[in-house]
């Protein structure tokens, strides 16, 4: 029963905790990522993350015995191990493969009815990424390990994948029938997948370098791990107020990822591809109906300086957002073309306000605006749950309350559900610290402004038949 250190390596940044045996937040570090130029690509920087890694572990290490070590990661991203200790340098997701290359993958990329994999920009379906490795690395023939198995891989030296990670939009797995896909069967990389494991198991002790590199006890243990936005959503089913009933969680960071889950299985057949639609896998491996936009991403283009700290501002942003509304201030799809329910629709201002809490404002309403279009878009229903660290952006959250009357929305009351679900990997019991707490939508009338932002965005006919 010692101390459990809860590993989430997202896009944008990577974040380290500790908790003790009783669940409660001890010490928390974390780093901004770097993109590192590889062979002739974008790679992630597996190598920085870890020796930050090694650094924080130490320190931890000094607060407490650490009986567990949990990794979750974002999707898109995976590993081939070089059979020498390490592994080739995996791709950035936002790398652009070279067009011959990104044509040629796309012909032979099974369809989405059977992956539930939309064909996604750069790399974001890792197929496209082990298609360009084979092309400028035909020699890198070695173990594929998904990227939260990777940090457990490299703490534990056991290789594996898991199926959250496989089944988000990486056109390797095919959902409905829990098996690899034909085109991952076809170029080999099904049998060169690491071999399948539960994202609650233990892997194995850390091994004796990691053990001695952060003065760890020689049975800490290493778990398999899982993909970020379901371990929010395993969070999200211990809560009282869901109760093993249907709900929505909306993960919110760099990306905003959408996740329905009911207690029978939900009819995927009708997920709009073109429009950033997918379906995830959850734990137990189960079909996820999901849409998703980078959110995180367009709220900094929209903001265009410094990030305003909305928990501070709070009760400003509120009173101004009534203001843009009136004015009929609107920011318009898609700042980050390519993804999201417009991706090809060309970011755009209507008043473009000149003081930058005015534009966080903006943002917020137009965040507000795509999560309420990608919810239609799966048929969300019942409970919403919005957690990650636009939780605590007051407008965005009253906003999409408002536009959603005929749901329950909820915040999560930590900054981060992740860790939870995470924890819940190695401690079956462990439990929210407290209840979710009920939104009161915004005090305006934001019909006729949600009727005029989807007429110009031409989404008039709304999904809804409003």
């Amino acid at each position: 029963m010692g101390h459990a250190v809860v590993l989430d390596v997202g896009k944008t940044s990577a974040k380290l905790t500790l908790w003790s045996p009783d669940g409660r937040l001890v010490d928390r570090r974390a780093r901004i990522n770097q993109t590192r130029l590889a062979e002739g690509y974008a790679s992630l920087d597996a190598d920085g993350i870890a020796d930050w890694l090694a650094e924080g572990l130490r320190a931890f290490a000094r607060q407490g015995d650490i009986a567990a070590i949990v990794p979750v990661a974002h999707g898109a991203a995976a590993c081939v191990l070089d059979g020498r200790g390490g592994c080739v340098a995996p791709i950035d997701y936002e790398a652009e493969p070279p067009p011959d290359v990104r044509d040629a993958y796309r012909k032979v990329r099974d369809p989405f009815a059977l992956t539930g994999s939309p064909c996604l920009p750069a790399g974001l379906n890792l197929g496209a990424q082990l298609y360009w490795l084979d092309e400028i690395a035909p020699d890198a023939r070695g173990p594929i390990v998904t990227w939260p198995q990777y940090w457990a891989w490299l703490l534990s030296g056991v290789a594996a994948t898991e199926v959250t990670s496989l089944g988000t939009h990486t056109d390797l797995w095919c959902p409905a029938q829990a098996r690899p896909s034909p085109l991952a069967v076809a170029r080999g990389w099904a049998e060169r997948l690491a071999p399948l494991r539960r994202a609650s198991d233990i892997l194995g002790p850390v091994t004796d370098a990691w053990r001695r590199r952060c003065d760890l006890t020689a049975d800490c243990a290493v778990i398999c791990g899982i993909h970020d936005s379901n371990a929010a959503l395993l969070a999200s089913r211990l809560y009282s107020q869901v109760d093993g009933r249907e709900f929505t969680v909306l993960s919110t960071g760099t990306w905003f990822v959408a996740m329905r889950s009911a207690a029978t299985a939900i009819d995927t057949a009708g997920l709009a591809e073109e429009r950033d639609c997918l379906v995830n896998v959850d734990v137990a491996g189960k079909p996820v109906p999901s849409a998703r936009f980078m959110g995180g991403r367009e709220a900094e283009l929209i903001e265009e300086s410094a990030p305003i700290d909305v928990a501070t501002h709070s009760e400003s942003l509120l009173r101004r957002a009534a203001r843009l509304v009136d004015l009929g201030v609107f920011a318009l799809p898609s700042f980050q073309c390519g993804v999201g329910p417009f991706p090809d629709a060309g970011g755009r201002w209507v008043g473009r306000p000149d003081d930058p809490i005015d534009r966080r404002v903006a943002a917020s309403l137009y965040l507000a605006l795509m999560a309420d279009t990608s919810l239609d878009l799966i048929g969300s229903r019942e409970r919403l749950i919005v957690e990650g660290r636009f939780a605590e952006d007051a407008v965005f959250v009253r906003a999409l309350a408002a536009l959603r009357p005929d749901q329950t929305v909820y915040v999560a009351d930590m900054s981060d559900n992740v860790p939870l679900g995470a924890l819940y990997l190695f401690n079956p019991d462990a439990r929210p610290a407290s209840a979710l707490k009920a939104v009161e939508p915004l005090p305006i009338d934001l019909a006729r402004y949600a009727q005029t932002w989807r007429a110009m965005t031409q989404d008039e006919p709304a999904i809804r038949g409003r």
